[in-house]
């Protein structure tokens, strides 16, 4: 499969990007090695790869144990608000 420019400015336009002619052709160029790679990849024989959750090797010693704790205190919570009033954070107004 080949990318098109007109391939190009179709997902531009679905992500809702305006591209001049050279951006698309460079896009061009980017899609058409990604796609170039990952045929590379459909070569490879994967029939006894387990699939991974993660890239990495990950224990579950490094992530800490699921304890329950006391909660903070409403004093506790609203200590370092930047602004707040007896019971509540007080945030700027963002619908007019």
């Amino acid at each position: 499969m080949s990318v098109t420019k007109e391939d190009v400015h179709y997902v531009a336009n679905l992500a809702r990007l305006q591209l001049k002619d050279e951006e698309a052709e460079g896009l061009k160029e980017d899609m058409n090695k990604i796609l170039g790679y990952m045929e590379k990849l459909e070569e490879l024989d994967t029939e006894n790869v387990e699939p991974l959750e993660h890239v990495t090797e990950v224990t579950a010693s490094k992530f800490r144990k699921d304890e329950a704790k006391e909660p903070l205190s409403h004093d506790d919570a609203l200590k370092n608000a930047p602004d707040a009033d007896s019971d509540y954070f007080r945030v700027p107004r963002v619908i007019e």
